[in-house]
């Protein structure tokens, strides 16, 4: 077996130079998070605006695809206020059948 003759190369004890870290370029924003505090992600934008044109301001249980929407995202424009619980479903009582509130009309209106 032979072994490379190259050394792995390092800064000498006791050299003080100092080194300037390279500057970093400014990070994105990750995905996922409102543009702003206090607005909705681009998920909960999407399903808020579906109750725009709903009698009552009602909030679809599926996506457009036939999928669930996320629980996650219900709960979290419920803490937000965005949206109130309408009823209980007494055959699902683990969905959350919500409705529009005026403070997620305004928040649709303003973005």
């Amino acid at each position: 077996m032979s072994r490379s003759a190259e050394l792995i190369p390092f800064r000498p004890r006791g050299s003080e130079q100092a080194t300037e870290e390279p500057a970093r370029a400014p990070r994105e924003r990750p995905r996922g998070l409102p543009p702003a505090p206090g607005q909705p992600t681009r998920t909960q934008h999407v399903w808020l605006a579906r109750g725009l044109d709903q009698p009552g301001g009602k909030l679809p249980l599926f996506n457009v695809d036939g999928s669930r929407v996320d629980p996650k995202t219900i709960r979290a424009c419920l803490a937000q206020g965005w949206v109130a619980p309408w009823f209980d479903n007494p055959l699902k009582p683990g969905w959350l059948v919500c409705r529009l509130t005026d403070a997620g009309r305004a928040i649709l209106a303003g973005t």
